[in-house]
Order: C-alpha cells, then structure tokens, then sequence
C-alpha cells in the first residue's frame, strides 16, 4: 500500500520507520479487519485496539449484531491472530455511557433528535483513543471510516474529504475532526467501494470477510430507540395532546412526546382526510403538533457548536453545499458565522430540519465544517 499525501509531513518526506506504528480500531467488523490487514501489508507497525463501549445490562441481551459487542470482540481477536498482531479491550463503558447514551436519552428529553455516532466518535474514538495511542506510543490511528483524507502543500493544511463509495461516505459524522487530529489518522478505505473492501478481505482470508454489517445505532439493538430509552431512563412517558400546527386544534392524544420524531408519518393513531406528519415538539406543554408536509418545509436553520476543519479563523462566509442529516442530499445555502453559531440559509426549502442533528458543509468533496442545529424556521 503505497502512502498517502495525508501521511507525509508538511515538508512532504515519508515519516520515517519509527514513525509508522499505528493503533487500529478495531469493532469486529469487515471494514476495520481490512484496515488492519492493509496496513500490515504496507509496512505499519500495527496493534489492534477495541473499546469495550456497554454492559449487556443497559442495552439488553440480544448484542449479536451489534458492533463493539461481545461477538464483534471474538471475530476482531480472530482477525488479529490471523494476522499476528498484538490485540487489546479497553474498558470505555463509564465514558461511552456518560458521553454517549446519557447525551442519547437527554437529547430526546428536551425534544431533540441526536446523532449518537457522531458522538462517539466525537468523544470515544477520536478522543479517548488518542489518548490510548499516546500510551502505546502510537503515531497514528486508523479506523474502518469511509473518508478520504490529503494534505495541501500550499494550505500547509489536511483536508477532509468525502470517500469515493459515495454511499459507504461518513465524513458527515466526522466534521468535528480538526488539523491536530487529521495530522495522526488513517483512513486506507476512503478510496475504495464497499465490494472491493469485501473482496479484500476475501482475498486476505479474514474469517468475517462475510460478516453483514452491524445496525447505526449499536445500543438500540430492538431497531427501535423508544425501547432503548424505556429501560434506560426512569423517564415516565405522559400523554398529551396533538394539535393542529396552524390552528392548534386538538386532534387526538399521544402516548408521550418521546415517542415521536419530526417528519414521522406512521404511527400517530389520528384519521384525518389527509396525511399528518410531526411538524414540532413542545416538552414544555407536552404537545406534538401535526400538519401536511408543507408545514415540515425550512428555508433556514442556525447552529451551535461550530467547528471549522481548517481552523475557526479560516472561515469565509459564502455559499456551501450543506447536508442536514446523515446520508442526507446535500443542497446549496448560504452559510454565515456569528459568534460561534452558523447561519444557513437554504437556496431551496428542505424538508424536515430538525433540532439535535447536525448541519455540514462541504465544497464539492471537501468538508469545511459544520455543527449541530440548534433551531430552524419554517418556509
């Protein structure tokens, strides 16, 4: 495996021999054992690392599928004995579950939809881990992430960019990431689709080369976040009342505001001669208003949060390309900092803007950065 532009120094040498030795996260899955075993055969030094995230107790028993579960810890170990490499657990349950999980039930608390990944990834995999690879006395880490990452000569500057399997990409759960950061990782499967990953690990003889991949949220492991939070919380769920988003009519009862997410449609319990879909979440009144999908339409947002890849003072107010969810479309805004916050405003309405996730921009393939929407006006 030949270097990248993003693992050579400003001055553009190959780190020398003592500077490749690289901590790999490892989950169990196919795509971190391909990472692995890729980096092995280019010459790293490689030690495999998985972080132990939860108890069976908080998430419930049925973990097979999950990633960084009990199973995915036997399959990563069988990896790494395959590939003779040195292999270690590390305990992260007490941060996971205060960074992580406890973020995940408050967020729904306050009538707000997280991204549990992406602070995992914030907090765990991009931030403890680091400190893990300094005790190693590791230059780098590498994880499974479909993300492209070089470096600009002229800029002197990393550059963040989305993965050529524009499908697998996850550069929307990994805008936080900044030059200190970008300077130490490796990503060896940003130019690479997920078939050829697979036929990779085919071809190194891992035995999870067919392991299916594991479900977003690792915790949630019933598919259903409601369950989670339920014997998580000693939250008490409390009906109330849907309304009308333009009169507020009262138009039936729900079974608690927790249960519901902006833009859902099934499940509501309420006839009506058209269709009604959550257009907002009051926690305050215990109120879940209902409307036609119109009303779910947003010309603006603003965040909290900002980050900057390049650097806050690098920041020009302009025109981006901004997603506004995970896998989302991303569309053409004017973008705008003020104070730590960003401004969008959308070039065309987009549907469904919702509070706790995450707004990110990009210039073609490139990720300029982003943060987490904080409120959002309608069209």
């Amino acid at each position: 495996m030949q270097l990248k532009d993003s693992e050579k120094t400003q001055g553009g040498q190959v780190p020398p021999l003592f500077d490749k030795k690289v901590l790999c996260a490892m989950s169990g899955g196919v795509d971190s054992s391909v990472v692995c075993a890729l980096l092995q055969d280019g010459g790293y030094d490689v030690s495999g690392v998985m972080m132990k995230l939860y108890e069976n107790e908080d998430v419930g028993e049925d973990i097979l599928k999950s990633c960084c579960s009990l199973a995915g810890q036997t399959d990563a170990e069988a990896v790494a004995q395959l590939l003779d490499v040195p292999f270690y657990v590390y305990n992260y349950t007490r941060e996971f579950r205060e960074s992580v999980m406890d973020h995940f039930a408050a967020e729904y608390a306050r009538g707000a939809t997280p991204n549990p990944c992406l602070e995992c990834n914030r907090h765990l995999k991009f931030g403890a881990l680091f400190d893990r690879a300094d005790k190693l006395r590791c230059r780098y880490i590498a994880t499974g992430h479909y993300a492209r990452l070089s470096f600009n000569g002229k800029t002197g500057l990393y550059e963040l960019r989305r993965a050529r399997d524009t499908q697998k990409d996850q550069t929307y759960a990994l805008y936080f990431l900044g030059q200190k950061e970008l300077s130490r990782l490796l990503f060896p499967l940003g130019d690479y689709l997920k078939s050829e990953t697979r036929a990779m690990a085919d071809k190194f003889g891992l035995p999870n080369a067919q392991k299916r991949d594991s479900q977003d949220i690792c915790f949630v492991t019933s598919g259903d976040y409601r369950d989670f939070l339920r014997q998580y919380t000693d939250f008490e769920d409390k009906p109330g009342d849907f309304v009308a988003q333009s009169t507020r009519e009262v138009l039936g009862r729900h079974t608690g505001y927790r249960n519901y997410t902006l833009g859902q449609r099934r499940g509501l319990g309420v006839s009506a001669a058209s269709r009604l879909y959550v257009t907002g979440i009051d926690p305050e009144e215990n109120a879940v208003s209902l409307g036609d999908n119109s009303d779910l339409l947003c010309n603006y947002c603003e965040t909290e949060d900002c980050h900057i890849v390049a650097g806050e003072e690098s920041f020009i107010s302009g025109e981006y390309q901004v997603c506004v969810r995970y896998n989302g479309r991303q569309t053409a805004a004017d973008v705008k900092a003020d104070g730590g916050r960003l401004q969008i405003r959308f070039r065309q309405p987009q549907r469904a803007v919702t509070p706790g996730q995450h707004a990110v921009m990009y210039s073609g393939d490139l990720v300029i950065g982003g943060g987490r929407i904080a409120a959002a006006e309608k069209a």
